[in-house]
């Protein structure tokens, strides 16, 4: 049994778990993870020992100096929590590591092990896949389980992948055995782009989790970042016209899949989103919450904008017009013949953006965009589907 010292008693826990390796293209999932931990100052309290999974061989250790003096950091799994205030506080165990070398069932029953001591009411674990999809389009974020009644309860697609699997898929069938109900959330990143990092499929992570657990993450530089790394690769895609005309494929593919989507579930999540970030007191951030205020913004940085229901005036009533006579000066247009009431009659035009909109990335300043290394062809991909199923537990060679 394992023994947690200095640990309090945790309130309502979830397990939020992500994993470096093959589970983790573009480093989204185990950047999302890393946010979570530095917004909320996660506090360190266990760490796996490295000699019983990891091949040093393939995930070397690291020296460095501190204070004048040599150490070591070894490729291990950590164990942090936080604490979300507010109206509802709720605790959150945060595992981020790397995919073990070896005894995955063994790794698995330790951070069981752990869940089980802490109470842990459900294990979250990230993941993030190389795909077929625009870099220029919302990132596709999949939410699967082997629970049949968490699918349905939650809104979930049921797991009915098969073939190779990485430690994601294995955690979260061990869950199920163990009883534990288990969710992993996916990100399809570009596969013509697949180098780290991808701030944008971090962010949509983030908000998945979001609309997953009910709170409000606090997101910092992450929505700049994210419009930053887009403007980047727009512009190496502009230096490439076989890329270009390739993007372009992409994103007709994915707007045809996509254009009955447009409206319905998506868009009352999103403006339920909005909500939580605009109502003093909603969700369990609450207001002393990190973050709390914050209207959050897609990589296009216009989110609450674009969530913002439409409001219509109240149509105005045409004033008659009262016969009166011409003479030459009235038929010679000047400036104050355009006076109020020469405006059409009617109600206004409402804001046409609507939630629906709110993940779109747009060109912005910051840091630089991804290295020129991420292109490729488009015949190198063109036998690939326009869509890979976001439930497969292998993302495939990063």
């Amino acid at each position: 049994m394992i023994e947690l010292e200095g640990v309090p008693e945790l309130i309502d826990p979830i397990m939020v778990a992500a994993f470096e390796g093959w589970n983790d293209a573009g480093d989204a999932a185990s950047s999302a993870v890393a946010h979570l931990e530095q917004e909320w100052k996660g506090e360190v309290f266990a760490a796996l020992d490295a000699e019983d999974y990891y091949d040093f061989q393939v995930n070397r250790p690291t020296v460095f100096m501190e204070d004048g003096t040599r150490k070591i950091t070894w490729p291990t799994t950590r164990l942090s929590v936080v604490r979300i205030t507010g109206e509802r506080p709720r605790d959150l165990v945060l595992v981020r590591g790397i995919e073990p070398s070896m005894r995955w069932r063994s790794f698995c029953n330790e951070l069981l092990g752990f869940a089980h001591e802490l109470g842990v009411e459900m294990v979250v674990v990230l993941g993030a896949l190389l795909g077929d999809t625009p870099h220029t389009r919302p990132v596709p974020v999949s939410g699967v389980t082997s629970d049949p009644d968490l699918a349905r309860t939650m809104d979930l697609e049921e797991s009915k992948y098969e073939g190779p699997t990485g430690i994601v898929g294995i955690l979260q069938e061990a869950c199920t055995h163990a009883g534990v109900p288990a969710v992993s959330l996916w990100a399809a990143v570009p596969h013509y782009v697949s180098q780290p990092p991808n701030p944008k499929a971090t962010l949509a992570l983030l908000n998945r989790l979001e609309d997953l657990l009910d709170l409000r993450v606090p997101l910092g530089e992450l929505v700049e970042d994210a419009r930053a790394w887009q403007l980047g690769v727009d512009q190496l895609a502009a230096e490439d016209s076989e890329v270009a005309e390739y993007v372009q494929s992409l994103e007709e593919a994915r707007d045809t899949a996509e254009l009955p989507e447009a409206s319905g579930e998506a868009i009352a999540r999103e403006f339920e989103r909005y909500l939580r970030r605009r109502e003093p007191g909603s969700g369990p951030g609450g207001p002393g919450a990190p973050g709390f205020g914050r209207e959050a913004a897609g990589p296009g940085g216009d989110r609450a904008r674009s969530t913002r229901p439409a409001r219509a005036e109240e149509p105005r009533e045409p004033k008659p017009e009262e016969p009166e006579e011409k003479d030459a000066e009235d038929e010679q247009p000047g400036p104050e013949a355009a006076g109020p009431d020469a405006a059409e009659p009617g109600a206004a035009e409402p804001d046409t953006a609507g939630p629906g909109s709110a993940e779109s990335a747009g060109p912005g300043s910051g840091s630089s965009g991804p290295g020129s290394s991420g292109s490729a062809s488009a015949s190198e991909s063109s036998g690939q589907k326009p869509e890979r199923r976001a439930d497969e537990d292998g993302p495939g060679e990063d």
